[in-house]
């Protein structure tokens, strides 16, 4: 009998070790990392710049091929994956960056809509209607039609948000989305993508450096040159 994925860590990482570059150029930047997550755990990577972290999240995410150990996102081996399969494991995830990456040419409910249009099974009407729905529950339902350029840095980050969250993903990876943001803007943020991940019920890593959001995590890991040194939970994970 097959065992559902939810009874399963939704992120087992085993052994794992990175490289980059190849023959004399090759260099390792991820040594034997060991990491479990569960379903609707919020779990904060930090540590120094180049220590490893968003190299490790691009891995779970499915965004480059991991090469040794294991890596088992919702219950899939990622480690040697093929493009194909990579492309599959991406489609349960939502992401957000510390560029906000929305389109300039687009408004705030076009940007969102994009996330639908690879869902199947979605008529053009419910796509409007969750993406609008998603704008409301960031606090942007006056601003579904204004463009990039009219949005301050907190609005942008909060429409990558709803793009993010509106195809409802099991996983949400997010890096830095929080640097370019001020004290308030970033924590409203960080608190809207953490109020709407627990109502859908998915789980999020995030790396960040900004130590004015750690409160929000269910458990922090410390990376620092390509070794996993900390696992803990909440702010003891830091002492």
């Amino acid at each position: 009998m097959e065992t559902p994925y939810s009874s399963e860590p939704v992120i087992s990482i085993e052994n794992l070790d990175h490289y980059f570059g190849k023959g004399q150029l090759r260099k390792q930047v991820l040594f034997n990392i060991n990491l479990t997550i569960n379903k609707g755990e919020i779990v904060i990577m930090t540590g120094p710049s180049g220590s490893g972290k968003t190299t490790l999240l691009t891995l779970v995410g499915g965004l480059r091929s991991a090469q040794s150990g294991s890596l088992r996102v919702l219950s899939r081996e990622l480690c040697d994956a093929s493009s194909g399969e990579l492309t599959k494991a991406r489609r349960n995830n939502g992401y957000i960056f510390q560029a906000h990456n929305l389109h300039g040419s687009l408004t705030a409910i076009q940007n969102v809509r994009m996330a639908l249009e690879v869902q199947p099974k979605i008529s053009p009407k419910q796509m409007l209607e969750r993406s609008q729905a998603m704008l409301e529950a960031v606090g942007l339902g006056e601003r579904l039609n204004y463009y990039p350029d009219s949005l301050s840095g907190g609005q942008k980050q909060r429409v990558a948000i709803a793009r993010a969250l509106v195809s409802q993903p099991k996983i949400v990876l997010a890096d830095e989305p929080t640097a370019a943001l001020d004290k308030q803007s970033g924590r409203d943020v960080v608190e809207i993508m953490q109020t709407l991940a627990k109502e859908q019920g998915c789980t999020i890593l995030l790396v960040t450096h900004d130590n004015r959001i750690l409160d929000i995590a269910d458990r922090i890991v410390y990376m620092e040159d390509g070794h996993l040194v900390r696992d803990g939970v909440g702010a003891m994970a830091m002492e």
